[in-house]
């Protein structure tokens, strides 16, 4: 049991080699991942069977969503899951290329092409079955969400062809596995730097506000009455799920740990 000198204090920093951490995420079961440690290290995650599945990162650049996002991923992979990577900025997840569950795009057109591509796997499998029980659990890592989703919109203008709708299909299967959500054991990890509408906010019931406005935070927390105040402290992040906002040290993975993490199991699971 970790020992605090003071009440309702949060830890300076969390890492995987911090006394205790790699035995706690040991621990946990397959359907649940750790975000961090709120006051007085008490634990705060997510349990994927039983809460909304999707998770919204928000903060300015440097505030660590590339990194938080890095952190759950990796603890989808180590339970055996799958994960599909968008990533425009080709180096905030590039951890993660080549290993094995991992699909990582990262041009604008491949994105389109994976999103699509998921719909219709979805599609099929639940036409052919009837259900989704038996598919692995997927993260979508959707790395600066709200930017590629507007490229996306731009992509479709360019590419699309007389007579085809004028909404991209790639941003309507974004929505469309947005609201597919736990029963398609998808869960969709979002990254960005502040709010848009076309994220879908009613979809996330976990959101990780870090260096955010207060526009942000009434855009992305409406259910927050008293919009706390941001920290720059690194990996420190508001974790808001129902209508309260707990103050929590995000654990923060390296590039290396994360891979490490990720790795542990996928040999027996792949």
């Amino acid at each position: 049991m970790w020992k605090t000198t003071k009440k309702n204090t949060l830890p300076q920093q969390l890492r995987l080699t911090d006394p205790g951490v790699r035995e706690q995420l040991e621990a946990l079961p397959a359907s649940q991942v750790l975000i961090g440690h709120g006051t007085d290290r008490q634990p705060v995650g997510i349990d994927l069977d039983n809460d909304s599945p999707h998770v919204l990162v928000c903060s300015t650049s440097g505030g660590g969503t590339s990194t938080a996002l890095r952190t759950l991923a990796a603890q989808f992979l180590h339970h055996g899951g799958d994960a599909l990577i968008l990533d425009t900025k080709r180096i905030s997840q590039s951890w993660a290329r080549g290993l094995p569950g991992v699909t990582y795009r990262c041009d604008i057109a491949g994105i389109h092409d994976a999103l699509l591509g998921l719909r219709a796997e979805l599609t099929r499998h639940v036409d052919e079955h009837g259900e989704t029980v038996d598919l692995p659990h997927l993260a979508v890592v959707f790395e600066s969400a709200g930017h590629t989703l507007r490229q996306l919109a731009r992509h479709w203008d360019k590419v699309r062809q007389a007579g085809e709708a004028k909404t991209s299909p790639a941003v309507d299967a974004y929505e469309e596995l947005l609201y597919a959500g736990r029963e398609a054991r998808i869960h969709i990890l979002a990254g960005a730097q502040s709010y848009s509408a076309a994220l879908g906010r009613e979809q996330f019931s976990t959101v990780l506000l870090g260096r955010v406005t207060p526009r942000t935070w009434n855009q992305s927390a409406p259910q927050v009455a008293t919009v706390p105040k941001a920290s720059t402290h690194p990996g420190r992040f508001h974790v808001v799920q129902d209508d309260t906002a707990h103050p929590t040290q995000v654990l923060l993975m390296s590039e290396a740990e994360a891979v490490a993490w990720a790795a542990a199991t996928q040999a027996e699971e792949h």
